[in-house]
């Protein structure tokens, strides 16, 4: 970036850089990162000539691949909005003697074959292509899919919002110990819990081989502060002492049946609440419906916002999330809330026909047909990849020479079975 913020654009030539990267240059990072946005900027401003890719084991101390990268702010016409790739990385004549890893250099005629190339003089398809700026250019497109839930107002859901600040093995294991007194006097009972925690077991000097010593040791190892801190917090230990006794309330209301719309029981939970005038925050209600709901692919999308539409209001749904939903007269703009776990990414190239709608019912919808795109989210990438074009697989063997193989080895087998246990 140094040296492309020097070149100078006042002169009918402006400037022209070469400079010799490794390969990470190429393709290291992602879209919207440091890495591609230089890429980008390099590309769009159509800066790039040309890249050069050196033969293996050119430089001392090192065996990676380099390549050369020409830039230019004034192209030649005939260059503009193009980028040239020559492949020259068998281009080489050995050296005598290696020095170090470097066992090859670029002779006077692998220099002037180059040249050529990037003259222009000469024309071979198979080590030199030309692209598009754009040929290099992605979206990267991230693909939400609705988060489906069944909840549950369970005998045994309800008992695990006694733990449902977090740490629940360790809370577990405290309650069994100390039970309701945790709730009745648990400055007496702090400064039991802390040794423990601390490892301060009043066993710790005991060396009798009762009982499993891996466990007695695992029982003693001390709990970090910061996870401490928590554990003797008394008021946690209230807080989901009463989110239980409110989820117990609720069950009474609304039953221990199985709710296949998330909506319907969070709306149901509310009405209960209200009635009980039980004033619970977000992160409240959030704990509850953590511990008594649970991801079902059968289970409804749930609802994120749900917005009535004025009668004047035009709304035509696309792939970005907003559905319409219409109740009699009324029509609502419904938005569903994204499931972390099904979220996935896609790479679609700028030069895509259609552009990313048509990549994403070609390829998405009929596989995910509840799908659709995280507008806000989509980045553009750039990255450049010499074996995507260069590359030239292996010629796979016919049938008929693998038959021959396998022909000539069972000749050359045939005995070897009856020699080997024929004295047995």
């Amino acid at each position: 970036m140094n040296k492309l913020q020097k070149m100078k654009h006042n002169t009918p030539l402006g400037s022209r850089i070469a400079l010799v990267h490794n390969g990470s240059a190429l393709f290291t990072g992602d879209a919207g990162q440091g890495e591609s946005n230089i890429r980008r900027w390099v590309l769009e401003n159509d800066w790039l000539e040309a890249i050069i890719a050196l033969p293996l084991n050119i430089f001392y101390n090192t065996g990676i691949a380099t390549y050369i990268w020409v830039l230019a702010n004034k192209k030649a016409e005939a260059r503009r909005g193009k980028v040239q790739l020559i492949d020259a990385s068998q281009w080489f004549q050995p050296l005598r003697r290696n020095l170090g890893k470097k066992n090859c250099e670029l002779g006077a005629a692998d220099i002037a074959r180059i040249l050529d190339l990037y003259l222009g003089q000469t024309q071979e398809a198979a080590q030199s292509k030309w692209f598009d700026t754009q040929d290099f250019g992605y979206w990267k497109v991230t693909i939400e899919r609705p988060l489906r839930l069944k909840s549950q107002l369970s005998d045994e859901r309800i008992e695990s919002l006694r733990f449902a600040t977090g740490e629940e093995a360790l809370r577990a294991e405290i309650y069994a110990t100390h039970g309701e007194a945790l709730y009745t006097e648990f400055a007496k009972r702090k400064p039991a819990i802390e040794a423990w925690l601390k490892g301060e077991d009043e066993n710790e000097d005991d060396d009798s081989d009762s009982g499993d010593d891996n466990e007695a040791l695992a029982a003693r190892k001390a709990v970090p502060t910061k996870r401490r801190k928590t554990l003797l917090d008394a008021s946690t230990w209230q807080r989901d002492k009463a989110l239980m006794e409110v989820a117990r309330r609720a069950q009474q209301a609304l039953g221990r049946a199985v709710f296949d719309d998330h909506n319907a029981f969070c709306s149901g939970f509310d009405a209960v609440c209200k009635a009980q005038d039980e004033r619970l925050s977000a992160s409240e209600k959030k704990a509850i419906y953590k511990a008594v709901s649970w991801r079902d692919a059968a289970a409804l999308p749930v609802i994120a916002k749900r917005s009535k539409l004025k009668a004047g209001d035009y709304f035509e749904p696309g792939f970005d999330g907003a559905y319409l939903e219409t109740v009699g007269k009324d029509r609502f703009m419904v938005e569903y809330e994204p499931d972390s776990a099904l979220r996935d990414t896609e790479q679609v190239p700028l030069q895509e026909p259609g552009g990313i709608d048509a990549f994403f019912v070609r390829e998405v919808l009929p596989h995910a047909p509840d799908a659709w795109i995280a507008t806000d989210k989509t980045q553009v990438g750039y990255e450049i990849s010499f074996a995507r074009y260069f590359y030239k697989p292996v010629p796979l063997r016919t049938l008929a020479d693998i038959r021959a193989d396998i022909l000539a080895l069972e000749q050359q087998t045939e005995g070897l079975l009856h020699k080997i246990v024929g004295n047995v």
